[in-house]
């Protein structure tokens, strides 16, 4: 069992920067494969970023690559978002998602998710 925590949303204008947190308990973080989703009202939940188990290899949807870097310290057991460039379309609820790594970029891979931390960009 995984339990995830959020934090680092807020609100911020066009062009400025955020860092999010993703907190996980358990002894078994390092071997989860960890990805960031957002989901905007009225909007499907959609894939944001994921990086891999030992944090060798990153993925990012198209609307946020250069802009978006995830990380991962396994020593504390937390993974992190840094948002740059932000635009008014990236307001959301982000929220991080631990899943075994057989996909990324799909939702149903992801077996624990978090609650979630409110993103929103000014223009």
């Amino acid at each position: 069992q995984v339990q995830l925590v959020e934090s680092g949303g807020g609100l911020v204008q066009a062009g400025g920067s955020l860092r999010l947190s993703c907190a996980a308990s358990g002894r078994t973080f390092s071997s989860y494969a960890m990805g960031w989703f957002r989901q905007a009202p009225g909007k499907e939940r959609e894939f944001v970023a994921a990086i891999s188990w030992s944090g060798g290899s990153t993925y990012y949807a198209d609307s946020v690559k250069g802009r978006f870097t995830i990380s991962r310290d396994n020593a504390k057991n937390t993974v992190y978002l840094q948002m740059n460039s932000l635009k008014p379309e990236d307001t959301a609820v982000y929220y991080c998602a631990a899943g075994d790594g057989l996909g990324y970029t799909d939702k149903d891979p992801y077996d624990y998710w978090g609650q979630g931390t409110q993103v929103t960009v000014s223009s």
